[in-house]
């Protein structure tokens, strides 16, 4: 018993550098995700706004101007969408499949924001039990130094934990919202385009 308690001791201190590591890792992709998010909100802002403008006052008989009026779609895949939904709009079962991508990558780039309220936790809970095994021994045989160390790696790890998860949650119920938004507006233009088609 004792040889397998020894077995599973060393097993998870030598997970303590990988998760360590993976935390580091996480940390920093979510401080890029942050730092897009931002980036994507003021563009998104300024789109939103144009964007529900025309959905005020588009009709079948005025939607090929207004969607002259749009801005290049770039990078937006709400205008590349919006465009080629115009240039197929004979073609019902293409703009099904299209409206079917848009959402898959939709659940896709969520797909990243989730990854990091179920990764972030559970790497910070092990990073932090992991070095509290060699806290205890050094409490045990009084090496303070060594305990405090340990308990200091304990807690640092569970705050890169949480912040990871701190911004998967902000970026995904945000996106979550726009991703709605543009669902519905997309599925709302496409009747539109339809309805000129059948006139």
């Amino acid at each position: 018993m004792e040889t397998i308690s020894n077995s599973l001791f060393w097993i998870s201190n030598g997970l303590l550098v990988p998760v360590i590591v993976l935390l580091l890792l996480f940390f920093l992709r979510a401080i890029i995700l942050a730092g897009g998010f931002f980036g994507e909100f003021y563009q998104r802002m300024k789109l939103q706004k144009q964007l529900s403008e025309m959905l005020e006052t588009i009709t079948p008989e005025n939607i090929n101007e207004q969607l002259q009026n749009l801005p290049q779609a770039g990078k937006q895949p709400l205008l590349r969408c919006l465009k080629k939904l115009a240039e197929h709009r004979d073609n019902a079962a293409y703009c099904e499949r299209l409206l079917a991508n848009f959402e898959v990558d939709a659940e896709k780039e969520l797909g990243r924001s989730r990854t990091f309220i179920k990764l972030g936790p559970m790497l910070g809970l092990m990073g932090t039990l992991i070095p509290m095994g060699p806290a205890l021994v050094g409490l045990a045989t009084g090496d303070i130094s060594s305990m405090a160390y340990n308990m200091q790696v304990a807690f640092a790890t569970t705050v890169v934990g949480m912040v990871i998860a701190a911004v998967g949650v902000i970026t995904l119920q945000v996106k979550q919202r726009w991703y709605a938004r543009e669902i519905n507006d997309l599925e709302y233009l496409d009747k539109t385009l339809r309805n000129k088609t059948n006139e």
